[in-house]
């Protein structure tokens, strides 16, 4: 038996408990960024040896990245406000681990569980946002301000982390965690509803979770090294060979066991699917220019990091302010132009700074790119959003939210790849060439910034290909017998 949507709860303030799920989600994405403008520091105080200062990012993107799945189904088979109360558990705590760490291997240990608890965390909240409202107008901007949040987190963390390493000190950037998350997790018996199961029997695919969620760290992990390890060498070969190979005994469990973690006719959605290979396009493009941009900045121009993040708010302020648009558009047209829009300017904007100088200015040379580049998010993290859950019904909600955002982050792991491999490539051939230093690095991410710019415009013909203007709801599909169905209960 389907159930009836949480919004019919007259308990439920959906407003109120919208904004505590937004809060905790704006948590995971500024923790993306925060600590890059801190590592000089934590380096120097922790005595991190430059091999492994790295790790303190890419840590947390490698769990946030990897356990979004698994998030998103235990948030479906558990009860979303209960997954969401645990990933806030693990967020806090692991937070207030890394502001004690005494040690490297300890900060970075804490990183990875942090990682956990937003990757836990996430998929449990948009799936609420998803189910307290239904699909319209009232949805469609919860998602926009949703989008607009996304893209606007990594440059606040930023700013916000360099304003707090500089003037109160770095541990700050993760004791500010704490009491935001705490706050959240006390608010959330109160007003954030629950789903629970109907069934009794909650099935749980271990193996799938274990080949699933060890196949994608293991693939965000050799992407994201191959730039500096070599696309051939063997370390990066036998990284992705042993992610290829539980990635595909994922597939094989998945098609056999009764309660998949994925199931994969999920797939015959062909907004969904639209949707997805979208985001993946999005994070394989935005995110890295956001990489290359920064170093760009950082590197050529000798911006600090600090004065770096505050020139990104072009994009971000420019995001927020057409978010509305965005998600009006979305509600009157359908999500399909709004994406292909979303894109373009994203592509156009990539494309335009490929024509950044060695002595570059940032209003002749970057706040244009940069605006036109953030306008493009507004048009794309939206659409993106709600074409990505439309139609999914409840039960599969959390799944459906742990696989967009799966893809986002896989996306943008492969975009910083490609573009560091694209850029130390060109940079070497014209130091060879004789070039100076800063007309290299130049050279180098120009040829970067080009391929990022291609990245963006492919998913045009994905967008058109796949993406309807009304998918039919899985409401009015067959929906096999071993799917659990969910119920919707108070929000106490």
């Amino acid at each position: 038996m389907n159930s009836k949507p949480i919004t019919t709860s007259p308990m439920v303030h959906r407003w109120r408990a919208f904004g505590v799920l937004a809060v905790a989600y704006f948590m995971t994405v500024v923790d993306l960024t925060i600590v890059n403008t801190a590592l000089p520091t934590i380096g120097r105080d922790l005595h991190f040896s430059a091999t492994n200062l790295q790790w303190v990012a890419t840590a947390y993107a490698l769990t946030f990245g990897g356990f979004l799945l698994l998030g998103g189904r235990a948030a479906d088979l558990l009860g979303r406000r209960r997954v969401l109360m645990a990933g806030l558990g693990v967020f806090s705590a692991a937070s207030l681990a890394c502001a004690l760490a005494t040690g490297d291997g300890f900060l970075i240990g804490a990183r990875a569980v942090q990682g956990i608890g937003a990757a836990v965390m996430l998929p449990a909240a948009l799936s609420i946002v998803m189910n307290m409202f239904e699909e319209g107008a009232q949805r469609n901007k919860a998602l926009g301000i949703w989008g607009a949040l996304a893209a606007s987190g990594a440059t606040v963390g930023l700013v916000a982390g360099g304003l707090l390493t500089r003037y109160v000190g770095w541990q700050y950037i993760f004791y500010l965690n704490v009491p935001i998350a705490v706050a959240a997790l006390l608010l959330a018996p109160r007003i954030v509803p629950e789903s629970r199961l109907t069934t009794t029997r909650r099935r749980f695919d271990a193996f799938g979770g274990l080949t699933g969620t060890g196949g994608l760290v293991l693939l965000v992990y050799a992407i994201s090294q191959a730039p500096r390890y070599g696309w051939g060498g063997t370390r990066t070969v036998a990284v992705l060979a042993a992610a290829a190979a539980l990635l595909a005994a994922f597939v094989v469990i998945e098609r056999r066991v009764e309660s998949p973690l994925l199931p994969l006719e999920i797939f015959r959605r062909r907004t969904l699917t639209g949707a997805n290979t979208a985001g993946l396009l999005l994070g394989g493009s935005f995110y890295a220019f956001f990489f290359v941009g920064t170093l760009y900045m950082q590197q050529v121009l000798h911006y600090s990091a600090l004065q770096s993040g505050v020139a990104w708010l072009a994009a971000s302020v420019t995001s927020v302010a057409l978010a509305g648009l965005s998600q009006y558009l979305v509600t009157r047209i359908g999500p399909k132009v709004v994406m292909a829009i979303g894109m373009t300017l994203i592509g156009a904007g990539v494309l335009w700074a490929t024509q950044v100088p060695v002595h570059g200015h940032y209003i002749g040379n970057l706040l244009g790119p940069f605006a036109v580049a953030g306008a493009g998010t507004a048009f794309a993290f939206i659409p993106i959003s709600i074409a990505g859950l439309a139609g999914v019904e409840e039960h599969r909600a959390g799944l459906a939210s742990g696989l967009l955002n799966t893809s986002q982050n896989l996306g943008g792991a492969i975009g910083i790849a490609i573009a560091s491999s694209v850029a130390a490539t060109h940079t070497e051939a014209l130091l060879h060439a004789g070039h100076t230093v800063p007309a290299a690095l130049t050279g180098g991410f120009q040829h970067a910034l080009w391929a990022l710019g291609a990245i963006a415009l492919i998913a045009l013909p994905a967008i058109f290909t796949l993406v309807r203007r009304n998918e039919p709801s899985d409401a009015r599909r067959k929906t096999p017998m071993h799917e659990p169905q969910l119920a919707p209960a108070s929000a106490n």
